[in-house]
């Protein structure tokens, strides 16, 4: 019984040194931030955004131009009992032309309009990448757990096999206290280990398919997806780095508790891109009501025509004849018609500026859900470094020691050893979800960080949020 006691240690041993070599990754690496920058450069929403931007800087040129001349030819004043040119003095052939004036400063508020409207994509794409960032990130952050999770259980699976081989050894030599229950326990472990790790696997599938979602060759210029067979199997088979990344905080100070104020907060997030794409359609709004209120003014055209007559039958010339003219509109029946056409276009600016506040309202409850779970996290994390794990470990060392002496039981060996792996699954599930709540807290901040650092993360041997 001691050579076999003493041989289940020494495999104890042996594994808990070989875990981290455990779950080695395919040829195909991708970090995070490789992830996220596919995921930008392969997002057919962005330059579907950009040619929307372009096709309103186009109209906004358009819109400066006056409308074309219109031209009119016809004959006036033919007889029609002899349809003859020279027959009566007022038939003419006429050949006129008109052109229609802008309603007061209507086309530079229309080109100012589209103008603004146009920048409005410019905010809606970077709103798009900070949310993009924050998704793939969970996406890959949910991948990298259900991998780390799976090298766990399949090293204590081993272990446990080893196990059940020591417990029906000894069972059978009939050494020690070694029970059939302790065999049936030590098979049943194993059974439950493989469900477990079936379930991560299945967690692995998913998390991974929706992450290669973004990491689809989209072309700009044939506008289209590449489903070449060799882009499919390169990222069909990638895998993730086996360090968990380190993600800043755009704002460290945002997460403290002690000093948050909502005032100031609520300032910050006017600079954040989604807010300010409403703030862009709002000022269209507000052109809108400009252009409403030019329609108290009057619409002025003018026009010129020639009429060319034929000689008299006699063949004594006739004079051919020119005509100018100016016409407008009087806009005196207001009260039914641009009256409400003002006040129309006043209330659709008031209901955007209602749905700016909205989105800073959500914004901000967002926010302070995500510092406080922070908060907490971290808590967590210190009592799993401090304690947990380290005391796990140790009632694991004392139950295999007490085993190996002959004065302890089969079974709380087993409980300690899954002890020990629970609470390394938990404090996993800590560190990721920690690093997800900063990515989330860091999309509301957005408007703060500039395109060169958007999004920066750093892949760093040992976890941590700075």
């Amino acid at each position: 019984m001691k050579c076999l006691a003493n041989a289940f240690a020494l495999l104890v041993g042996c594994l808990w040194v070989c875990l981290p070599v455990l779950g080695a990754p395919s040829n195909h690496i991708i970090t995070l931030e490789q992830a996220i920058s596919l995921a930008r450069k392969n997002d057919p929403w962005l330059h579907g955004s950009e040619l929307k931007q372009d096709a309103a800087n186009y109209r906004s040129v358009a819109a400066r131009k006056w409308s074309n001349p219109k031209v009119s030819i016809g004959m006036m004043n033919l007889p029609t009992n002899s349809w003859s040119l020279n027959q009566e003095a007022m038939t003419q052939f006429n050949v006129g032309v008109s052109q229609l004036l802008p309603r007061g400063d209507s086309l530079a508020i229309k080109e100012s309009q589209l103008k603004i409207e146009a920048f409005k994509f410019t905010q809606l794409r970077n709103d798009r990448k900070a949310r993009l960032t924050t998704s793939v990130s969970e996406l890959w952050l949910d991948a990298y757990l259900a991998k780390q999770t799976i090298a766990l259980i399949e090293s204590d699976r081993m272990l446990f096999e080893q196990m059940a081989e020591v417990a029906k050894a000894s069972y059978a030599a009939a050494l020690g206290s070694t029970r059939q229950q302790d065999v049936i326990r030590a098979d049943l472990e194993i059974i439950q280990l493989e469900d477990r790790l079936v379930s991560q696997k299945q967690l692995l599938e998913s998390a991974t398919a929706q992450l290669s979602e973004w990491f689809q060759s989209y072309d700009n210029e044939t506008q289209g997806y590449s489903f070449n067979s060799n882009v499919q199997s390169q990222f069909q088979s990638f895998s993730l780095t086996d360090s968990l990344p380190s993600i800043e905080l755009v704002s460290p100070e945002a997460a403290d508790t002690s000093s948050y104020a909502r005032e100031k907060m609520a300032q910050i997030l006017v600079t954040h891109p989604a807010v300010k794409a409403i703030e862009q359609k709002k000022k269209v709004f507000e052109k809108t009501t400009e252009l409403a209120q030019q329609q108290y003014k009057p619409q002025w055209g003018v026009n010129a025509s020639y009429g060319y007559r034929d000689d008299m039958p006699s063949g004594q010339s006739r004079a051919d004849f020119f005509s100018v003219g100016v016409t407008f509109d009087v806009p005196l029946f207001t009260k039914n018609r641009q009256d409400k056409e003002v006040a129309a276009a006043i209330a659709d600016s008031q209901a955007v500026k209602t749905e700016k506040f909205l989105l800073i309202k959500q914004m901000l409850s967002a926010l302070e859900v995500e510092i406080k779970q922070l908060a907490r996290l971290r808590e967590r994390q210190t009592l799993y470094k401090q304690g947990i794990l380290q005391q796990t470990n140790e009632q694991a060392e004392a139950s295999l020691t007490a085993y190996t002496n002959d004065d302890g039981d089969f079974s709380e060996v087993v409980r300690a050893r899954i002890a020990v792996l629970n609470a390394q699954i938990a404090a996993l599930n800590i560190d990721v979800e920690t690093l997800k709540t900063v990515a989330r807290i860091n999309y509301f901040f957005a408007g703060t960080e500039s395109e060169a650092n958007h999004g920066n993360v750093e892949t760093q041997t040992n976890a941590g949020v700075r």
